[in-house]
């Protein structure tokens, strides 16, 4: 196992910063998840991890030591990439002893570790085969057995599942994070997909525009996000515009008044109120809505409403309370954050509105 450690990295491509000044630790045998969308400098970070890109300022530390003058070949790290590189001409046997060939190891060392990676990797009986012979969760076991064989320090796998389709990509995750467990390496993961992160991870760092927005397990992730990015960007979440009465002690949103205690905002100030679905209940006393669409998501139901000023908003709810298209249902917030300067703000159940404020 190894640790790692980030100390304020940078990387440009010419104008444009991939990562800024990011500073980020993993502990011995954690698997820690990099996510955000589409060019917030995950990849980039693993790639400067791995030796693949050099960093124009900060450093890169695996147990102590820094490793950003090294190149990939003597840093103590193994990349599985997202396009997993096997070499059709080989065997799998081939593929996976090929970097233990360039260590000049013994021929019957490298047997050796070949067999016990397969057996590791749950494919003992396929030394032989050739790459198209395989399907594409083998291959991609055959890409991480290929890292592994190396006995690195720390593993970093970058999208590995992006190929797969759905049922197999659960199935592989499941079988990526067992087999991390069982062998305690330090892993790191980059995955655009928020489902997968929360599933996999031991700690999550969600990144945007270069930098680490927050850093967290994914049940903190999810429950108390610290930006407004964040809790919009894990899992699902409806954005509710928003002001507060300090007078009064409730934050307004659209119908809902919902109660708050001292925070160091202005009267009047402006806020966004960010609410999950499974805290927007049916309640028959609550804000006034119409329910546009019924989506059966197998074990519950989401529900699409329209609330008058404010929009549409999702909700979940089990098939035993399910509301017909149409039809009119009140909606209570039991649980919400409140965004506006500095940390967000828990909000508690909505005040109960009198009649006249439901029509």
């Amino acid at each position: 196992m190894a640790s790692l450690a980030l100390r304020r990295l940078e990387k440009r491509f010419g104008e444009h910063a991939a990562v800024h000044d990011l500073t980020l630790d993993v502990r011995d045998g954690e698997l820690m998840c990099l996510l955000g969308p589409s060019g917030c400098g995950k990849t980039t970070t693993l790639r400067m991890i791995g030796g693949f890109e050099t960093p124009d300022g900060g450093d890169i530390e695996i147990d102590g030591r820094s490793v950003v003058a090294l190149p990939p070949e003597r840093r103590p790290t193994a990349m599985v990439f997202q396009r997993y590189n096997l070499w059709p001409h080989m065997t799998v046997e081939g593929n996976i002893a090929f970097g233990l060939r360039l260590r000049r190891l013994p021929r019957a060392q490298v047997d050796a570790k070949v067999r016990d990676v397969l057996t590791l990797v749950g494919l003992p009986d396929v030394g032989r085969k050739y790459p198209h012979q395989l399907s594409g969760g083998q291959q991609q076991r055959i890409a991480v057995a290929r890292a592994l064989v190396l006995e690195p320090k720390l593993l970093l796998l970058d999208e590995p599942f992006s190929n797969l389709d759905a049922r197999l990509r659960v199935h592989m995750r499941e079988e990526v994070k067992q087999l991390q467990r069982q062998i305690g390496i330090t892993t790191v993961f980059v995955t655009h997909d928020q489902e997968e992160a929360l599933t996999i991870a031991d700690r999550i760092t969600v990144m945007r525009d270069g930098v680490a927005e927050q850093v967290d397990t994914p049940s903190s992730l999810y429950a108390n996000p610290r930006t407004l990015f964040v809790a919009d960007f894990i899992g699902t979440m409806n954005v509710i515009p928003a002001r507060l009465h300090r007078d009064e002690g409730v934050l307004a949103a659209g119908p809902w008044r919902l109660p708050v205690a001292a925070v160091p905002w202005p009267d009047e100030a402006e806020a966004r109120l960010a609410v999950r679905p499974e805290d927007l209940v049916i309640d028959p006393a609550g804000a006034a809505a119409q329910v546009r669409r019924v989506m059966n998501l197998g074990h519950y139901l989401q529900v699409i409403a329209e609330v008058p000023g404010v929009g549409t908003v999702r909700l979940f709810t089990d098939k035993e309370k399910a509301p017909a298209e149409g039809r009119e249902i009140g909606l209570r917030i039991t649980r919400g954050l409140a965004f506006a300067d500095g940390e967000p703000v828990e909000v508690g159940e909505a005040l109960r509105l009198p009649a006249d404020s439901r029509r």
